[in-house]
């Protein structure tokens, strides 16, 4: 009879770790001559060939700033071994920049045309939007080309635009698309938030409240002291805050789960609500105010469940009045507002995981919310909202 032989298992373990570092500077005046931040960045790379630079311009920046593109131009062809494509691509700002596939094929489509490398740099100016748009066409072409990051607006300075994610909208649900790709260097001007909307130099601040939050009580005191000075549009306030907001969020990416492999994601607090309401507001609400209002709800909710006191309470939600947010929309009784538990927890995958808070500065993860006291939350709201 035939000895069977029976096969050996093999396998191959695959391991290798690779490390991130990106500079976050803050200056003013980027694209002036005399300014050597983005030169000397450059400059310090090694350059056996000539790089490109493709830019990727917020339309809105160019409303207030008309000679920007010329002088980005200027500034680019005074960088030894840096060649910048002939003309900007310039696109809308906002959320519809990540709500229409359109402006996603026309980046790809200038990186094609303009002969774009792994070794060429796309930079992108503007806001969070745009940022998350240009972040991710330039994480899936050629699988990544390097990515400049200049933040125009307080959101994007001191959250979105010092980060890692990428992303557009898709299916209805936001950032449904989107890759964790870390940026080469971000440059935050501060000149450009001089020309702001009101409601864009507001809307920034909540995320600063957020990450104080979770992160910092010492800090939410110092937002409470500078109430004034913020709503007033002090630079050297609005300058403390961004940086020290900045500093926490990269605290946070570096020290724990930078890709979010996990079920929990802190800075995140105040979003599950905020997301669903910026989609059933169809985005006439900025990402900032949907996020003041999510924190608020949140803020509600957590002492309903017997978790935050009520001085914590008040003060939050005094803070943020303060600051001139308003803490409710009618789409809040909206019951598709529920959905963005699900959404939230889908995005994510695993289990719901929400962070409420304890107490200033402290929170603790749940894995479920009841539905009654969140409508109780929100009617809590709408009686601040009648105040």
């Amino acid at each position: 009879m035939e000895e069977r032989v029976v096969p050996v298992e093999k396998k191959i373990v695959q391991k290798f770790a690779v490390s991130y570092s990106y500079p976050v500077f803050f200056t003013e005046h980027l694209f002036d001559t005399s300014n050597q931040c983005l030169r000397s960045f450059l400059q310090s790379k090694s350059v056996q060939a000539e790089r490109k630079i493709l830019t990727v311009l917020d339309e809105g920046m160019l409303l207030h700033h008309p000679a920007l593109e010329q002088k980005i131009q200027a500034y680019l062809h005074t960088i030894p071994g840096f060649v910048p494509v002939q003309e900007s691509l310039v696109l809308p700002g906002g959320e519809q920049v990540k709500n229409d596939p359109v402006y996603f094929d026309k980046i790809l489509q200038a990186i094609n045309d303009d002969k774009i490398d792994r070794h060429s740099y796309l930079m992108a100016i503007g806001g969070g939007s745009l940022l998350d748009l240009a972040g991710y066409a330039a994480a899936v072409a050629h699988r990544g080309i390097r990515h400049i990051r200049v933040p125009t607006t307080v959101l994007s300075q001191n959250d979105s635009g010092v980060g890692v994610k990428n992303g557009v909208n898709h299916f209805g649900k936001k950032n449904f698309l989107g890759t964790f790709a870390p940026p080469v260097a971000v440059f935050n001007d501060k000149h450009f938030l001089t020309t702001l909307e009101e409601r864009d130099w507001r809307s920034g601040i909540a995320e600063a409240v957020k990450v104080a939050l979770i992160k910092d009580p010492l800090f939410f005191n110092w937002l409470e002291d500078h109430t004034e000075a913020l709503n007033h549009r002090d630079e050297i306030a609005m300058q403390e805050l961004i940086y020290h907001c900045a500093q926490l969020h990269l605290e946070h990416i570096a020290g724990g789960d930078p890709f979010e492999n996990g079920s929990s994601r802190p800075l995140d607090y105040g979003h599950w609500s905020a997301h669903k309401l910026e989609q059933l507001t169809d985005f006439s609400l900025r990402h900032g105010e949907a996020v003041a209002i999510g924190i608020a709800l949140d803020v509600v909710y957590a002492h309903l469940i017997g978790w935050l006191g009520k001085q914590d309470q008040d003060r939050i939600i005094r803070l943020l009045q303060t600051l001139g947010f308003r803490l409710f929309h009618p789409a809040l009784q909206d019951d598709a507002i529920l959905k963005g538990l699900q959404e939230f927890r889908e995005h994510l995958g695993g289990e719901l995981t929400i962070l409420q808070l304890k107490k200033i500065g402290t929170g603790e993860n749940v894995h479920e919310m009841n539905e009654d006291k969140i409508r109780k939350a929100i009617s809590r709201l709408k009686e601040y909202g009648n105040r």
